[in-house]
């Protein structure tokens, strides 16, 4: 469900949607969720001063808060 949700929110963002990719990397008490998006579209995930990431956090954080565990968001470059 995590992973869906950034998936929908970094391709409703960036200009080449096709060339979004996540990968959920799961752990005991964590899951890493990777994100990797074209270069040219890598601002427009991040924003201006990381908002947007943050953003993207804060809501994962929400929905972790339902299932006990933590997500964590990596942009990859």
């Amino acid at each position: 469900m995590e992973k869906d949700l950034v998936e929908f929110i970094a391709k409703s963002l960036v200009d080449d949607s096709d060339s979004v990719v996540v990968n959920m990397i799961e752990g005991e008490k964590s899951t890493i969720i990777e994100l990797k998006v074209a270069d040219d579209d890598i601002g427009k995930v991040i924003g201006k001063h990381g908002r947007i990431a943050k953003a993207v956090r804060t809501i994962l954080s929400a929905s972790a808060n339902k299932t006990g565990k933590r997500f964590v968001l990596e942009i990859l470059d």
